[in-house]
């Protein structure tokens, strides 16, 4: 693999354990900001810019999520790493499915925080502001708008968003992107006996005010997985509900270790 498709990622911990965490459309690694430390007191944690993301701004894999899981299990082929726990946020999360339906031998659980693809309905119009927007003051919007109804981002979240979207040709991959992934208001969806499928342990957290990807979406999973219902959060778990998802990926990997 070229330097040019090495996928970007904050790397911190270390030992035996590794983790993934891939982060919804339109972010970048610093969504995990706060919880990636916490993760890694338990091992190595990877925090990766995704296919047409951030400093991934330029790799080939940009695009629907096969091809960015298909780049993503390359990539950690190329670090050394061939196991790990996978965490997807949003269309992270769809993302998260396809490396265990593709490579479930290297997939040791999944950890999905609102995932996308378990539904046909997506909210486009949002996604696309969030995609366009290139100022503080824009993203704060579109960001407070993913987010339960009187939840405002701290600006640490924001400023760090602002800087990928100063990267060149940002805002052009991104609107690509949101035309693949959401077209007239609904997205690809994994089946769910596809879903029932996946033999390691998964967990779904989602919330009940998501304006993104609905509640309901949530309905009928394998009874195989663990499920969490977040009451009055959005769609913005890393940042809107920290410490809910940090304890749901510690359970699912303690849980993978058993």
């Amino acid at each position: 693999m070229s330097a040019a498709e090495e996928l970007h990622a904050r790397v911190k911990g270390g030992g035996a354990t590794a983790m993934g965490l891939l982060h919804g459309f339109g972010g970048g690694h610093d969504d995990w900001y706060d919880i990636q430390p916490d993760l890694a007191r338990d091992g190595l944690v990877l925090a990766l810019d995704l296919p047409g993301h951030g400093r991934s701004l330029r790799h080939s894999g940009a695009g629907v999520a096969p091809a960015m899981a298909k780049a993503i299990l390359a990539d950690l082929t190329n670090r050394g790493i061939e196991r790990v726990h996978v965490t997807g946020f949003s269309m992270g999360g769809a993302v998260a499915c396809l490396m265990g339906l593709r490579a479930p031998d290297r997939v040791a659980s999944l950890s999905l925080l609102a995932p996308g693809g378990f539904g046909p309905q997506i909210n486009e119009p949002l996604l696309r502001r969030f995609a366009a927007a290139t100022q503080a003051d824009a993203l704060r919007a579109a960001m407070d708008g993913m987010a339960a109804p009187g939840y405002a981002f701290e600006t640490k979240y924001v400023a760090a968003l602002a800087a990928l979207r100063r990267i060149e040709g940002q805002p052009a991959i991104l609107e690509k992107i949101v035309g693949m992934i959401a077209r007239g208001g609904r997205q690809g969806e994994i089946p769910r006996e596809a879903l029932a499928g996946l033999a390691m342990p998964v967990t779904v957290v989602w919330g009940t005010a998501d304006p993104v990807l609905p509640y309901a979406q949530s309905e009928n999973l394998p009874p195989s997985f663990d499920f969490i219902s977040l009451p009055g959060v959005g769609h913005m778990l890393p940042t809107e509900a920290r410490k809910a998802s940090t304890a749901a990926i510690r359970a699912t990997v303690r849980r993978a270790a058993r």
